[in-house]
């Protein structure tokens, strides 16, 4: 198994990943494929990908804005799991953060995916219970 920067030639295949681990998805936003585009070309984003024998079977959003890192859409495919492939993406996210000079990381996690919760608690990242996440969208469907 190899882990790559994705490209945006993998867009389609990183949506189909993204559908079959049963992570939100934003067609009309973030997530549109022109808006991926313009994100792996900025130099805060690592966004990467596991290949194995040419198929992609996992995916990892990084990004930094100067002080903290965030990891988003860890995903490995149901039947590649349990194997350490997402411990892999973590390791290399956090790797090139650290290489930035991001000293803390940190992932979002929604109420519903105790799977992620999981791994990340395992890999050693604290849950913060007492934060309230906030957002205002400029648009509602991003």
């Amino acid at each position: 198994m190899k882990i790559r920067k994705l490209r945006i030639g993998d867009y389609d295949k990183l949506i189909k990943l993204w559908k079959i681990a049963k992570l939100s998805y934003r067609p009309y936003g973030r997530d549109r494929k022109g808006k991926i585009k313009e994100q792996i070309k900025q130099k805060c984003s690592i966004y990467l990908v596991a290949e194995l024998d040419g198929k992609i079977v996992g995916s990892i959003l990084g990004s930094h804005d100067g002080r903290k890192g965030w990891i988003n859409r860890l995903a490995v495919l149901p039947e590649y799991r349990k194997q350490g492939i997402g411990k892999r993406l973590v390791a290399e996210v956090e790797k090139r953060l650290y290489k930035q000079g991001i000293g803390i990381i940190a992932s979002l996690i929604e109420d519903w995916n105790k799977t992620s919760a999981k791994v990340f608690q395992r890999l050693g990242y604290e849950k913060h219970p007492e934060i309230i996440y906030f957002t205002k969208k400029r648009h509602p469907k991003i």
